[in-house]
């Protein structure tokens, strides 16, 4: 247990810093299950309407992961792998 003010705060601290990263985390997390559901949806049935949705989604992913590395919650070079391999599986499904 912390015995001064100043490493009371840092538990306090560290405690909210902790619950904002697992919040954005869980985002990430969910808007990839999202888009992987709508190209799981495109590659069942590919026409030109599933394409874009699923690219729709592709950019809310890109944007979440984005915002995440800003705060510091992914390392950059994270961010950019997951963005990479997501990109790829659209790309491998559009040109099946």
């Amino acid at each position: 247990m912390a015995n001064n003010k100043s490493a009371k705060k840092r538990i306090k601290i560290t405690r909210r810093n902790r619950a904002q990263n697992i919040s954005y985390k869980s985002i990430i997390k969910t808007s990839i299950k999202h888009y992987q559901n709508k190209l799981k949806i495109y590659s069942e049935e590919p026409n030109l309407q599933n394409y874009l949705l699923s690219k729709e989604y592709l950019k809310k992913v890109f944007s979440n992961i984005d915002k995440a590395t800003k705060r510091n919650v992914l390392h950059k070079n994270n961010a950019s792998r997951k963005k990479s391999k997501l990109s790829s599986l659209l790309k491998k499904e559009h040109t099946d």
